[in-house]
């Protein structure tokens, strides 16, 4: 009998690897240029988890609409978030802007195209999904994710396929991956045909964007731990909770728009725990053109708050869309005095209680206390995960 144990036991494993082979071989068979290509980067058999990653339950905002996360789609979209192959002169991807390194922004103030430096500073992307903003950029003007990840590819100045200014158009993009052997077959894995559309290309794109999350912070550790961000957090030292509080509490103004009491109110516009932005807000008081002369008073969005700075206290590039401030120091003082800009008139009210600009009147112990408490929003695995590197 335990010889016909140990017989058996042998089939059942010679059964499970011929299984295993057959699975590979599958693999290598209907992906042939994908398996060569990315080898020990991208296993098509075992793909990276992207649809079924662990959120916190207290993260509950999402503008994922109609496109779900899968994981053979995020497969794609992440080969084409760093393909140079999607810009004219096969010199940029979208990753040449938004870089893992920096939260997937960018510590140029402007980022290199192919035609030139881009208009506004880039933006970092890392946890666009937790937010119920669902329009794109910094003057909202794409409805969706899906929307604004072509947009760049069809910029004259990023990636060159705008069909304007003697620039070929996106079907020659869409002509040109097709004429690529490996994504004939990874449009054929994520979507079950080898077609190539630009409805698809946002699809995959919007989703492996989406898949960027950060949830290891110092925050979250805290949060864990109380059942709202109003609580005093047992892991964050005095000057991080005072810093919370700061940060959570509205501020009281008197009548000339001087803060005479509570916190700043940042909460206000970014609000926790995604510290996304609030869809109604308007613009903060930065109306500067990028190296350009003029205004511009139509920037109302913008990324979230975590991951601003490294872990170090380093920030991720500089803030804004003219990416003028690059502290949190400046940051900080920038709200802390709201000068009434002519020709704004979309200012956000909230900056301008009783009709002056605020003054919040920031003790240098108040201004270091937000400063603690921002750095405690920064993750560490955004930074190293493999799923969201380059697999070139």
């Amino acid at each position: 009998m335990k010889n016909m144990s140990s017989i058996f036991l042998l089939f059942l494993f010679l059964i499970m690897s011929s299984c295993s082979n057959n699975n590979d071989s599958t693999a290598k068979d209907l992906y042939p240029n994908v398996t060569s290509k990315f080898a020990g980067k991208i296993d098509l058999n075992n793909p990276s988890n992207y649809a079924n990653q662990i959120k916190p339950a207290y993260i509950t905002k999402d503008n994922t609409t109609g496109n779900p996360i899968t994981d053979k789609a995020a497969t794609l979209g992440r080969v084409l978030f760093y393909d140079t192959n999607l810009s004219s002169n096969n010199t940029i991807s979208c990753s040449s802007c938004h870089i893992q390194a920096n939260a997937f922004g960018d510590t140029e103030i402007a980022s290199d195209g192919v035609n030139g430096k881009t208009t506004r500073h880039s933006m970092r992307l890392a946890n666009s999904r937790f937010s119920i903003e669902n329009k794109f950029f910094w003057d909202e003007r794409a409805a969706t994710l899906e929307f604004q990840t072509t947009q760049p590819i069809q910029n004259h100045i990023e990636m060159g396929f705008s069909g304007t200014s003697g620039d070929q158009n996106i079907l020659a993009l869409i002509t040109k991956l097709q004429n690529t052997s490996y994504y004939k077959e990874l449009f054929k894995y994520a979507f079950g045909s080898e077609g190539i559309t630009e409805n698809k290309i946002q699809l995959a794109l919007a989703q492996f964007v989406r898949s960027i999350q950060s949830f290891d912070s110092k925050y979250d550790a805290g949060r864990a731990l109380v059942t709202n961000e109003n609580q005093s957090f047992a892991n964050f030292t005095a000057q991080e909770n005072q810093g919370k509080n700061l940060f959570l509490t509205p501020p009281v103004f008197d009548a000339t728009g001087n803060r005479t009491a509570g916190g700043v109110g940042c909460a206000a516009c970014h609000a926790a725990p995604e510290f996304d932005i609030d869809p109604n807000t308007k613009n903060n008081g930065i109306i500067g053109v990028l190296n350009g002369p003029g205004i511009d008073i139509t920037n109302t969005r913008a990324p979230s708050l975590r991951n601003l700075v490294k872990k170090d206290g380093t920030t991720n590039g500089p803030m804004m869309h003219t990416g003028n401030l690059t502290t949190l120091q400046t940051v900080i003082g920038h709200y802390g005095k709201i000068n009434l800009a002519p020709g704004n008139t979309n200012l956000d009210a909230r900056l301008t209680p009783n009709g002056f600009g605020q003054q919040l009147n920031l003790t240098a112990p108040e201004v270091n206390a937000l400063i603690a408490f921002i750095n405690t929003l920064s993750g560490t695995n955004v930074y190293v995960d493999l799923k969201w590197s380059s697999p070139f």
